[in-house]
């Protein structure tokens, strides 16, 4: 049958491609840490260093998620193909819609997996600490950090990530001034870090009783959490440490003393805070290991612009660095200003649905071809 046999040639075009992911992620190797890490996992004296225990549990998971999903690629590819050998020698014209469908989910498994393959990036396999904080226009950019907020929280739940709340400023009418929460799950971080920058909105405003189009401003921080201090040195006497009261929508666990920390690192001017802990030392912890990881990723971005020449301000870290814009209205419009990606499908994306944009961050990153010093209103 045609339509099959089409099929067929569309399915042998990934063969080599199936192969190149598989051989880059280093399957074989996976396979035989595994059954070591098995091995000593199994031994009795294994949880004796509990750090060390869990580092390794974690990197079994890891690896053995990645083989499974290899494993299955490759018996989706040949159980395709012997749907399609069943549908030509049976002449068998209903075959052809559960071929189509086998292989395009095999195609969409495949990209993802071909994704992976580009976080490697010495912590894109970390958890994500991210920071969303409002700009200036008060009630209106408090609704859109929320609503950003409520984006991310969407996108994780669908990838079975979880969602860490760590600090939360309401706004005063509506929305949250800022939220400090983490997301954990494989490769959280190398997937997320595509979201650092401005994100701008373009709507009518609901809080403007003349109905008037509004532009908000949204500024999006991520940074890897990190295990030890990951080479970064503070110096305690650069460090203005405040405590204050709990508030916010930290749930029931947050302690209504002022055991919330807030760290300023004074040579930088960074500001980190975290409240939800259980006590003020482990809100001191966290605020500390969320401070590590920001001066990393600025420590990162300096010497990346050294190498690059680049004068100036550090466009991937500061305020002002626009990188998507969604509007409302008149039309739905999200174009990422990076890589020109876009969709006009923009209550889809507020519900979660931004792989396309993480996905072409991360193909034109590895390619070297994102744009910078793109103008906002280039996408209208």
């Amino acid at each position: 049958m045609v339509e099959l046999d089409q099929m067929k040639l569309e399915l042998m075009q990934y063969k080599d491609s199936l192969k190149e992911v598989c051989d880059s992620l280093d399957i074989g190797n996976k396979k035989r840490r595994i059954e070591e890490l098995d091995m000593e996992m199994a031994s009795p004296d294994f949880w004796s260093d509990p750090d060390r225990a869990n580092k390794l549990t974690k990197d079994a998971k890891n690896m053995k998620d990645t083989v499974e999903k290899c494993d299955h690629l490759n018996q989706a590819f040949e159980d395709i193909q012997t749907l399609i050998e069943m549908g030509n020698e049976e002449n068998d014209a209903s075959m052809i819609e559960e071929v189509r469908s086998e292989l395009d989910s095999f195609i969409e498994e495949l990209e993802v997996l071909r994704l992976q393959t580009l976080l490697t990036g010495e912590y894109d396999a970390n958890n994500a600490i991210m920071r969303i904080n409002a700009g200036a226009g008060g009630t209106e950019s408090c609704d859109w950090a929320s609503m950003l907020f409520r984006m991310y929280s969407h996108w994780a739940d669908k990838k079975g990530f979880t969602i860490e709340l760590l600090d939360q400023q309401d706004g005063d009418e509506a929305g949250i001034k800022s939220v400090d929460f983490q997301v954990n799950g494989e490769n959280a971080y190398g997937y997320l870090r595509s979201e650092q920058g401005v994100h701008r909105l373009v709507r009518i405003s609901p809080f403007n009783a003349q109905g008037k189009r509004q532009t908000s401003f949204v500024s999006v921080d991520v940074v890897p959490e990190l295990e030890g201090d990951a080479g970064i040195e503070i110096n305690p006497d650069d460090l203005r440490i405040d405590t204050y009261r709990s508030s916010g929508a930290g749930g029931q666990h947050i302690n209504k003393t002022s055991s919330a920390i807030r760290i300023t690192h004074l040579p930088t001017g960074i500001v980190v805070q975290c409240q939800n802990e259980r006590s003020q030392f482990q809100n001191k912890d966290k605020a500390m290991e969320m401070l590590r990881g920001k001066l990393l990723v600025l420590k990162q971005a300096e010497e990346e612009a050294k190498m690059k020449g680049i004068q100036g301000d550090l466009k991937s870290i500061a305020w002002g660095s626009q990188i998507r814009s969604y509007f409302l209205q008149p039309y739905q419009l999200v174009k990422d200003l990076r890589t020109q990606e876009e969709t006009g499908n923009a209550d889809a994306v507020l519900d979660g649905d931004i792989d396309r944009f993480i996905n072409a961050y991360l193909k034109k990153k590895s390619q070297g071809a994102l744009l910078e010093g793109v103008d906002a209103d280039d996408a209208e």
